[in-house]
């Protein structure tokens, strides 16, 4: 049998499913340097997740090690390039959380815009009683911006148009065949959306993209849409542009050091708090152990992964 180090829990059926077919070590149960003492040479699979990752000191710390087989699109928190530098192959799980994703990132742009969330609570305190809710946002006919259209910005841009929205985007270069706008500066895009969606992958080329400037560019009337990685976005300045009133609301479903939330953000009406649910749906978390799972078949059985990154 295989062993592998397990980083962290998922599902229980993924959990039962992996320990019946290979020995695992489930690092979390254990002392973890006790473990590597005494195992690290035996460990030729790391499974984990873009929230456990894997580090450079864990590789290095793993002389056997044949592969990274991880749960998650993102893999911005495994060290890539020290594997790489090993050999060492590194998978994920994209596109079967393309639509969840993106379902979710619209769900946002809605309540964002019509204050849903907020009149929920406002219903629930027996607020209505006393009176209404100021006037919310239209979504129909408004302006959408992309930042990132790979699978899952094209997932949502897809769904805008349903509501008559002009979209445009930005990457680092245009899409080929894309029938969306590409417009070359943030800056600009920020200025001309009414909604700013980012669905572009985490790391060290996106850390604090989202800055004061773009943010101011957005504006007092302009949405924030986070459904990437919390380190796209300057956590800081946007917690201030939220209190001063210099960006009109923000949806997030991500954070920066997750699942710490800046307390900032409690309070205001403006802003709908996720924890982090982009492809927590059922469906979605089958797929994506199934595809997991295949990725892991497939390179022991033939030295190959299905979804290599």
């Amino acid at each position: 049998m295989t062993c592998i180090l397990q980083l962290g829990p998922l599902t229980e059926r993924f959990n039962h499913s992996l320990a019946a077919e290979h020995e695992v070590l489930r690092i979390w149960e254990q002392d973890a340097d006790a473990l590597l003492d005494r195992q690290a040479h035996r460990i030729e699979v790391v499974v984990t997740s873009a929230r456990f990752g894997c580090s450079a000191a864990l590789i290095e710390r793993l002389p056997s090690l044949r592969a990274i087989i991880s749960f998650g699109v993102g893999y911005d928190s495994i060290d890539v390039a020290a594997a790489r530098a090993r050999g060492i192959p590194v998978s994920n799980t994209p596109d079967v959380l393309n639509d969840c994703v993106a379902d979710l990132a619209f769900g946002l742009i809605i309540d964002c815009a019509r204050q849903m969330s907020r009149a929920d609570r406002f219903v629930r305190a027996g607020e209505w009683l006393s009176g209404g809710l100021p006037l919310a946002t239209s979504v129909s006919g408004k302006r959408l911006g992309i930042v990132g259209l790979g699978r899952i910005g094209e997932a949502v841009a897809k769904r805008s148009s349903g509501f008559d929205m002009q979209v445009r985007y930005h990457n680092r270069r245009p899409v080929d065949g894309s029938a969306y706008g590409y417009e070359p500066s943030l800056i600009e895009l920020a200025r001309w959306s009414d909604f700013l969606v980012l669905t572009c992958p985490g790391g060290a080329s996106t850390r604090n993209l989202i800055d004061r400037s773009v943010l101011d560019a957005l504006g007092p009337n302009g949405i924030l849409i986070n459904v990437s990685r919390g380190s796209v976005v300057d956590e800081p300045a946007l917690v201030e542009a939220l209190l001063e009133g210099r960006l009109g609301g923000a949806g997030l479903d991500v954070y920066a050091e997750e699942p710490k939330v800046p307390p900032a953000l409690f309070e205001l009406p403006n802003v709908v708090l996720l924890p982090h649910i982009g492809s927590a749906t059922a469906e979605t978390r089958l797929a994506m152990e199934e595809l997991l799972f295949a990725n892991l078949r497939a390179f022991l059985e033939r030295g190959e992964m299905l979804t290599a990154v």
